[in-house]
């Protein structure tokens, strides 16, 4: 088994740089089903993180930081 450099504190530190930055987030629901939507990371707690939406078709949606470290949540920031 291969050791993970990343860890669960490495990417809270990185949400937590993500805070009020718009984002675009890739949700892998499995079975090769996939939503992409971009957001705005509106709130960090300690053991989740919340992302509010731009478009109104999806709605304000909460994530684990061990979801983002299984990878069936990615986050990357939008340039402007």
């Amino acid at each position: 088994m291969i050791k993970s450099i990343v860890n669960v504190t490495a990417i809270k530190d990185s949400v937590q740089n993500l805070y009020n930055k718009k984002v675009k987030v890739v949700q892998n629901l499995g079975r090769n089903k996939f939503i992409t939507y971009t957001g705005v990371v509106s709130g960090i707690y300690p053991a989740l993180f919340t992302i509010a939406p731009t478009s109104p078709t999806h709605a304000k949606t909460t994530f684990s930081y061990s979801e983002v470290l299984c990878g069936s949540v990615k986050l990357k920031q939008e340039q402007k």
